[in-house]
């Protein structure tokens, strides 16, 4: 990409409207600049007779959105500043704007869809997989919260699937999007071309319905007996004692992912998924990310957790508290009221 080409590549092809996510070398990872180009967009055609459909995809090779600006987020927490606290306001209302939009919005989420690239595309009337699709939400490895929807989104997932990874930070291929409720339909990556070009002139349906394929048996969701019955409650130490007395190896693995994030994410995650579930929508749901998201502004775990995944690199964030046990959960009572 060259100094002289947009963020987001707006254009209008026949009467599609495409939003194209423009920074490959970052896998697309947005910035607040990006958001206002696809808010304004957003706004410019929800009355235009010109655009029937809007499209989101991202340009490059690696993926649609690899999540949202984490050196602003380290230099907001490091800092005091209220940097994120505005992108995270705009990029909300972004998300809200793309579930609530009143034409179909088709979200391309091939390759790697994290945090918020979920928040671009899983709110979308029509959520694209492919066999390179690897969507989640990985804010407890940074000592944050899966925010942009997320926890309206995984509460809402089969029994507690959506739980299980919001709390391990792992991964979902296309089936176990599909299963988890985050994407629709996998249409094989080659024949993406042909999707964009057929939605220049003909509904999204019609086309869907053309080149989707039937998705493999979701890995994920086959394991759901154990999943339900380990996180099933409120407390994160009685979830991870469950997985450690489980018979299963995979469970095992879970009880060591969960216990190597940061403490107070996982609790605070958790807390967010339950109240989440018993919210009346997607707003509301929004609002509860804006809460949660500048309260961890204040605590340590999230410049920490940036600064040795992303800064330093160094991969050994030092938690604070350093356990789950340590944890006071009325430390963020208020957020949820």
């Amino acid at each position: 990409m060259s100094d002289a080409e947009p963020l987001v590549v707006v254009e209008r092809r026949g009467h599609l409207g495409v939003l194209e996510l423009n920074r490959p070398r970052a896998i697309n990872a947005l910035v607040p600049e990006m958001v206002h180009l696809m808010q304004r967009a957003l706004d410019d055609w929800a009355t235009s007779e010109a655009v029937a459909t809007v499209l989101v995809a991202g340009r490059g090779d690696r993926g649609l959105c690899a999540g949202g600006d984490l050196q602003g987020m380290y230099r907001s927490a490091r800092d005091g500043t209220h940097e994120s606290v505005d992108f995270w306001r705009d990029e909300y209302v972004l998300d809200h704007t793309i579930a609530t939009f009143p034409k179909p919005v088709v979200a391309l989420m091939d390759g790697i869809v994290l945090g918020g690239g979920v928040g671009i595309s899983a709110h979308a009337r029509h959520r694209v997989v492919t066999e390179r699709s690897s969507v989640g939400m990985p804010e407890t490895r940074i000592g944050f919260v899966p925010d942009v929807g997320g926890p309206w989104l995984l509460a809402q997932a089969p029994g507690e699937l959506g739980t299980h990874l919001a709390l391990t930070a792992s991964n979902a291929d296309a089936a176990d999007a599909i299963a988890l409720g985050l994407a629709d339909v996998l249409v094989p990556s080659e024949r993406l071309a042909e999707l964009v070009l057929d939605l220049e002139t003909q509904a999204p349906d019609a086309v869907l319905d053309r080149l989707a394929t039937e998705a493999p048996p979701s890995s994920l969701a086959a394991q759901r007996d154990w999943i339900d019955a380990a996180y099933a409650g409120d407390d994160v130490l009685t979830v991870v004692k469950r997985l450690r007395a489980s018979d299963v190896e995979a469970a095992h693995r879970a009880a060591d992912d969960i216990e190597s994030r940061s403490p107070t994410a996982v609790t605070l995650t958790l807390a967010a998924l339950r109240r989440a579930a018993t919210l009346p929508d997607l707003r509301t749901a929004l609002d509860q990310d804006l809460a949660v998201s500048t309260h961890l502004l204040t605590v340590p775990d999230m410049a920490e957790g940036i600064r040795a995944q992303v800064i330093d690199k160094d991969r050994s964030p030092r938690w604070d508290p350093p356990s789950l046990p340590d944890v006071d959960p009325t430390a963020f009572r208020h957020l949820f009221p």
